[in-house]
């Protein structure tokens, strides 16, 4: 059984950065994909940036050039560094983890979340 908790959220002003932590504990499998999901009010889950055990990374479109995602093998913990926010940014954000070495298909493991606002 694997637990992943974030943090880091909270409000920031337009323009401002904010990085999110996600700590794992527990046995995941040698192939895995960490990812980091948001979720604004009245629309669906979308992933927003996920990062292989293989070291490939995928970002939403709309984040690209402003976010980053990275690890700390010896902390078993994946952030996500948000620069350049913006007020459409705002949304609960999710850490989760899928067994595999993709971010196709079901993911495995999720956090509680962490709520980003982020104000014009």
């Amino acid at each position: 059984q694997v637990q992943l908790v974030e943090s880091g959220g909270g409000l920031v002003q337009a323009g401002g950065s904010l990085r999110l932590s996600c700590a794992a504990s527990g046995r995941t499998s040698s192939s895995y994909t960490m990812g980091w999901f948001r979720q604004a009010p009245g629309k669906e889950r979308e992933l927003v940036a996920g990062l292989t055990s293989g070291g490939s990374t995928y970002y939403k479109n709309s984040v690209k050039g402003r976010f980053t995602i990275s690890r700390d093998n010896a902390k078993n913990t994946v952030y996500l560094q948000m620069n350049s926010l913006k007020p459409e940014d705002t949304a609960v954000y999710y850490c989760a983890l899928k067994n595999s070495d993709s971010w196709i298909g079901q993911w495995n493991y999720w956090g509680q979340g962490t709520q980003v606002t982020v104000s014009s």
